[in-house]
C-alpha cells in the first residue's frame, strides 16, 4: 500500500491548502474585521467592529507592514507577519498582515479604540471601494 506524504500545515492554511484570512465587511452602520480562529489566537483579539461614522479614510497601500509600529500584543515576524494590536505614543493600530499578503488597506479612524486598521488582502482596491461606497 503506497504511503502519501503528510500534509504540511501552519497557521493560516486549512488542511485543503486554502488560506484563512481576515474578512473586512460592512454590516449596517459598522465596519467589521472578522478573524479566523487562528487569527484570533495570533492577535489575542476577537472581531473588530467600528462605526462607519468613525472612518476618516480608506486607502490602498503597497506594503501594509510599513505602517505597523509600536509595542505589539499579538504575533509578529519582522518583515513578514503582523497580527494584533500595536501601540505607540502616537497611534493604536490593529493589523492583520500575513506573509505574502503585504498589499492591503489602511483605514484611518477617529473617536474609536483604534486609530488605524491595517489588513493585508489579495484585492485591496475592491475592498477599499466596497468600504468607501458606504461612507
Amino acid at each position: 500500500m503506497p504511503r502519501t506524504a503528510p500534509r504540511l500545515s501552519y497557521p493560516g492554511i486549512t488542511e485543503e491548502g486554502e488560506a484563512i484570512v481576515a474578512e473586512v465587511v460592512v454590516s449596517g452602520d459598522q465596519l467589521l474585521v472578522r478573524l479566523s480562529a487562528t487569527e484570533k489566537l495570533e492577535s489575542f483579539h476577537s472581531e473588530v467592529s467600528v462605526p462607519l461614522s468613525s472612518v476618516r479614510s480608506v486607502e490602498v497601500v503597497e506594503n501594509t507592514l510599513d505602517y505597523v509600529h509600536g509595542i505589539r500584543v499579538g504575533t509578529g515576524i519582522p518583515g513578514s507577519t503582523a497580527v494584533g494590536t500595536f501601540t505607540s505614543k502616537t497611534a493604536k493600530i490593529f493589523g492583520v498582515i500575513h506573509h505574502g499578503g503585504h498589499r492591503g488597506i489602511r483605514v484611518l479612524l477617529e473617536g474609536t479604540d483604534f486609530d488605524e486598521i491595517l489588513v493585508g488582502c489579495a484585492d485591496p482596491e475592491s475592498v477599499a471601494s466596497g468600504i468607501s461606497v458606504h461612507l
